[in-house]
């Protein structure tokens, strides 16, 4: 059995930040209470009218890991994208990206498992380069939130917390068993789904009934119960980390680097107390562009890579956990 590898990492932000203080602008909120519950100073936010779309943002970061991974677009086997935001509701974003790249006629897998979505996908990827199907998979995390927040003092507890982005990294096959993915494991609890949700459109509400409602029904803008899942992401990440080091024999001293799906640096602090971590032994970027869901991962790892925070032979852990709800690890020996 094969191998699987990072060999190139890319990252696209929007350029246009939105601090705390405009945000203040929009809703009864301010850059204290903001920082104090989320730890977010800022985020990025596609400006209306932009060329930018979901498929887009991704795009641009996959183009910037294919070229680092030293291939070109027709070395690519296949392509997986998660995302929570797509720019249809179908098709999804991995057959935009074939066609944007203009690569061959390669099979495009789209991944809906929101904040988990990237740990999805990776673990996905590695799957079918282990068993040989696949030779280069581009994985891609992209996520375009701004366009469906409530930007009202009624939306201001989800609102303030999410950013656009994307990430994208080129996972490829090696014979070196010892560096490389070591091992993904992933969860879900679907009792929870109401606890962080979008509710429609959907099959069960489509966009008629909607429209009639006349505005009092606003079932199309996120919902979360924060405290609800504060107290669940903590257990899980916890969990999630611990079942990866067991699972190759590893403890927390081994580990070189944590990084967390950017969810709340709250939740970030609060697992790198638990386990005893320093700062170094962490990446967190969420001060800067907010919780980007399925894009968050790839983004830090991306950043810190190009930071030369990750070496070679380091070990690193990412971790995530999100609506589903869904959680998982996946480990990596750099």
């Amino acid at each position: 059995m094969y191998n699987s590898k990072i060999t190139g990492l890319g990252h696209y932000v929007p350029d246009n930040i939105v601090t705390n203080t405009e945000l203040s602008k929009m809703m009864d909120t301010n850059d204290e209470w903001i920082i104090e519950r989320t730890g977010i100073q800022e985020r990025r936010w596609v400006k209306e009218g932009s060329e930018d779309t979901t498929a887009v943002m991704g795009a641009k970061a996959a183009r910037i890991a294919i070229k680092r991974a030293g291939l070109t677009k027709d070395d690519i086997d296949f392509i997986v994208f998660a995302t929570l935001s797509p720019d249809y509701f179908f098709p999804g974003c991995g057959v935009q990206i074939q066609d944007m790249l203009d690569m061959p006629t390669i099979g495009a897998l789209d991944v809906r498992n929101q904040c988990s979505g990237f740990i999805y996908a990776l673990s996905t990827a590695d799957q079918f380069i282990k068993t040989g199907m696949y030779k280069n998979i581009l994985v891609i995390g992209a996520e375009l939130h701004s366009s469906g927040l409530d930007k009202t003092t009624r939306g201001r507890g989800i609102s303030v917390l999410f950013g656009d982005g994307a990430g994208a990294c080129v996972l490829s096959r090696s014979e070196d068993n010892s560096k490389g993915i070591l091992s993904s494991h992933l969860h879900s609890e679907g009792k929870y789904a109401d606890k962080l949700i979008v509710e429609s459109p959907s099959s069960k509400k489509w966009v008629p009934e909607i429209i009639d409602s006349e505005g009092e029904d606003i079932s199309y803008f996120p919902y979360m119960d924060g405290t609800f899942v504060f107290k669940h992401a903590v257990v899980r990440f916890s969990e999630a980390i611990m079942e990866g080091l067991s699972a190759n024999n590893l403890t927390v001293a081994d580990l070189d680097l944590f990084i967390p799906h950017q969810a709340n640096l709250r939740i970030s602090q609060f697992v790198q107390r638990k386990f005893k971590l320093n700062d170094d032994q962490v990446y967190n970027n969420i001060m800067s562009y907010g919780n980007t869901t399925a894009a968050s991962i790839i983004i830090a790892l991306s950043e810190a890579w190009e930071k030369g925070k990750i070496k070679d032979n380091d070990l690193v852990v990412l971790a995530a956990f999100g609506s589903g709800f869904t959680w998982g690890s996946v480990v990596i020996r750099w």
